[in-house]
């Protein structure tokens, strides 16, 4: 009979592998995006168009508030950016970007909820030209991937890649949403309320 002479260092039973995520755990958010991201598409192109779903007084009309709203949304998604940079170390901040970054978040969804509501209710899907079409799939789209991000937030053990690439489709989305409404609507109808 042989002894192992490190029998007594080991423990019994032998510790399990560190376990890796499982693909599910990237699987589900995705899934959950893509069914957020059609049912909002599915919803616009069957959904008839009321023509208005609000307005606000001091403005000139709905598209006007909207572009308004989508504009506030723009600049807390640039604060959203500028304090992710400084989260991850890209540049220097002060100690309190994590919570700006939560909530400059929080006041940019928020905010794009209404001009959402707004497009998918007064306007629904079009396609009519390539400017509108993008707009549509580009709004499902960001409500699909940040209904992706907020999942994937609660998850631990994430690799360090992944929520910035998230967050960076997330403020494409939105960036390419403003430019094909706000700042179309600006440029075509002037700077008015």
């Amino acid at each position: 009979m042989t002894v192992d002479p490190n029998a007594a260092t080991q423990s019994w039973p032998p510790p399990e592998p560190e376990r890796r995520p499982g693909a599910a755990r990237y699987l589900i958010p995705a899934l959950v995006a893509a069914a957020v991201a059609v049912a909002l598409g599915v919803y616009g192109k069957v959904h008839d168009p009321a023509g208005t779903a609000f307005n606000l007084a001091g403005f000139s009309s709905t598209g006007a508030v909207k572009s308004w709203l989508a504009t506030v949304a723009f600049f807390f998604a640039l604060v959203q950016l500028v304090s992710a940079l400084m989260v991850y170390g890209k540049l220097p901040g002060p100690r309190w970007s994590a919570t700006a970054h939560r909530w400059s978040g929080r006041v940019a969804f928020l905010v794009a909820v209404p001009v959402a509501v707004h497009c998918l209710y007064a306007l629904g899907f079009q396609s009519y030209e390539s400017r509108v079409l993008w707009h549509s799939l580009l709004g499902c789209f960001f409500f699909g991937v940040f209904s992706a991000k907020m999942l994937l937030l609660r998850s631990e053990r994430l690799p360090g890649w992944l929520l910035p690439i998230v967050g960076g489709l997330v403020f494409s989305a939105l960036t390419i949403l403003w430019l094909t409404s706000a700042l179309w609507f600006f440029r075509t109808f002037g700077v008015t309320t």
